[in-house]
C-alpha cells in the first residue's frame, strides 16, 4: 500500500509513526507531502516536498490529511483523479475507527472548548473514572492510543473545525460551546465553518447525546443535525446560573463566587461541562471540587504576576474579536489592552465598542491588523492608542508605562499570531518572559 501523509505538523508526525507501525507486511510505502522543501524526513519514508506537494496524489492508495490542509485544496490539485476523497482519511477519523472505547465525548465551538474539555476530564476523574484527554488540545488523537485505552475508559476530545470538516464519526456525547465567526481566512464562508462543526453531531444515533449552548443560535443550529437526545445548557434541563448559583435539575453544584476561573464567560464553560458529566455521574461534590480549584489553561486569561500593583494577564489564545471582548469584560478595573496580529478575515467594530464601553485606559496595537483596529477604535471616539513596536519586549514596556496601581494589563489580541510570532504559544511565552523581566 502506498500512503501519503499530507502535511507534517504534530498530527502528521503521529500519523507517520502510526501507519508505519500498523502496516508491517513490508508491502507499503509512506511518503510525506509537505510544502517545506527543507523538511528533514524520518528514516524509512519518502518525500514529496515543495509548492506542488498536493499534486499527483492519484499514485497513492491512502491519503492522510493533516488539519492544516483544506480538503478542497486536495480536490483542486487533483482534478484528474476520480473520487479522490474516497482515499482521504485523518488522524481523527482513524482514532474513532479503532478506539477501544466508545465512551467518547467530543467538544467543539469557537472559544472555550479547551477549557470545557479539560473541566469535563477533571470532573470525570474526580468522580472515579479513568480519562484520556486530547485531540486539538495537547495530544494528537493517534498518540492517545499509546495510553492503553480500555473499553471502560472515557476519552475527551477537543475538536476544531480543521479536524471536523471531513469527520465521518460522531462521539457518544457531543458538546458545542458558543460559536462566533472564525477562521474565515481558511473557510470559504461562514456556512462552511458551521457545516464543519456540524460533523461532530451528524453521525450521532438515537442513543447518543448532543449538548449545546441554548442562547447561541449557531450552537443550536450546529447541534440540530443530531439524531440523538439534544440537551441545552444555560437553560433547563442542562446546567444554568440561577440566583448566583450553578444548578442542574434540583441540585446546586456551587455558587458562582466559588468558580476559580476568571470572568462570567467561564460560567458558560462550567455549565457545559457539568451538563456533559451529569449524563455519566451526578456526584455534585466531585463537580464542585473541580470548579473550585481549576484556574484555567495556559494563555487563556492566565494570571502572570502582580508588578507594582499592576496585574498582568495572558490571553494569547484569544484570537477573535469575540474572545477579546469577553476578556475585557471579565475585569472591572481600568485596563491596558494589547490588540492586533495577523488577519483572520474578521471585523473589529463590535470589539471597538467594547473597548470604548469597558473602562479601558489605553490600547497598545501590534502587528498587521493594528492599524485597522486603531481605525475602528477612533470611529468609536476612542483615541488613547499607542503603537506597540516590533517585539513583545517593546509591547510590554509600552503597556507597563500606561498602567498604574490597581490596573490590569491584558494581552488578548483578537487576531492570529503569524505576522510577528510562530503561533499563539510563542506569542504567549514571549509575553510571559517580558512581563517577568519588568522591574
Amino acid at each position: 500500500m502506498k500512503i501519503a501523509i499530507l502535511g507534517y505538523g504534530s498530527q502528521g508526525t503521529s500519523a507517520v509513526e502510526y501507519y508505519k507501525n500498523i502496516l508491517d507486511d513490508g508491502e507499503h510505502e509512506v511518503t510525506i507531502c509537505d510544502e517545506n522543501e527543507k523538511l528533514a524526513l524520518p528514516d524509512g519514508t519518502a518525500g514529496k516536498l515543495g509548492k506542488d506537494y498536493l499534486h499527483d496524489l492519484g499514485q497513492f492508495d491512502l491519503l492522510i490529511r493533516s488539519p492544516s490542509v483544506h480538503p478542497q485544496d486536495i480536490a483542486e490539485a487533483n482534478k484528474d483523479v476520480g473520487h479522490i476523497f474516497d482515499r482521504v482519511t485523518t488522524n481523527t477519523n482513524e482514532f474513532f475507527r479503532v478506539c477501544p472505547t466508545k465512551n467518547i465525548i467530543g467538544v467543539t465551538g469557537t472559544k472555550g472548548k479547551g477549557t470545557t474539555s479539560t473541566l469535563i476530564a477533571k470532573m470525570l476523574e474526580q468522580s472515579g473514572h479513568r480519562v484520556h484527554l486530547g485531540g486539538n488540545i495537547g495530544i494528537p488523537p493517534l498518540e492517545m492510543l499509546k495510553q492503553g485505552i480500555l473499553p471502560v475508559d472515557w476519552v475527551v476530545l477537543e475538536l476544531a473545525n480543521f479536524q471536523l470538516i471531513d469527520l465521518k464519526h460522531s462521539p457518544f456525547i457531543g458538546v458545542c460551546v458558543k460559536v462566533v465567526p472564525e477562521h474565515l481566512d481558511w473557510h470559504h464562508n461562514l456556512n462552511e465553518y458551521v457545516n464543519a462543526k456540524q460533523q461532530l453531531f451528524r453521525w450521532q444515533k438515537t442513543g447518543d447525546t448532543a449538548i449545546y449552548f441554548a442562547p447561541d443560535p449557531l450552537s443550536t443550529q450546529i447541534s440540530s443535525v443530531s439524531e440523538g437526545r439534544r440537551i441545552p445548557y444555560f437553560k433547563q434541563p442542562g446546567a444554568l446560573v440561577e440566583n448566583e448559583r450553578i444548578v442542574i435539575g434540583d441540585k446546586v453544584v456551587c455558587s458562582v463566587q466559588e468558580v476559580a476561573l476568571p470572568g462570567e464567560h467561564n460560567w458558560q464553560n462550567v455549565c457545559a461541562a457539568v451538563t456533559a458529566v451529569w449524563q455519566i455521574s451526578q456526584d455534585t461534590d466531585a463537580l464542585r471540587e473541580v470548579v473550585k480549584h481549576f484556574k484555567g489553561l495556559p494563555f487563556r486569561l492566565e494570571f502572570i504576576r502582580d508588578g507594582g500593583g499592576v496585574k498582568y494577564y495572558n490571553d494569547s489564545f484569544g484570537t477573535t474579536p469575540e474572545t477579546a471582548k469577553v476578556a475585557i469584560q471579565a475585569f472591572a478595573q481600568p485596563k491596558v489592552i494589547i490588540l492586533g496580529g495577523s488577519d483572520k478575515g474578521v471585523e473589529f467594530q463590535e470589539l471597538a465598542k467594547a473597548v470604548a464601553d469597558n473602562n479601558v485606559k489605553s490600547v497598545i496595537t501590534i502587528g498587521q491588523m493594528g492599524p485597522k483596529i486603531a481605525e475602528k477604535l477612533r470611529n468609536e471616539g476612542f483615541d488613547r492608542i499607542i503603537t506597540g513596536g516590533n517585539s513583545m519586549d517593546e509591547v510590554v514596556d509600552q503597556a507597563s508605562k500606561q498602567a498604574g496601581k490597581g490596573d490590569v494589563v491584558l494581552l488578548s489580541p483578537a487576531c492570529a499570531s503569524f505576522d510577528m510570532f510562530n503561533n499563539y504559544q510563542d506569542r504567549g511565552e514571549k509575553f510571559n518572559r517580558a512581563v517577568q523581566a519588568l522591574a
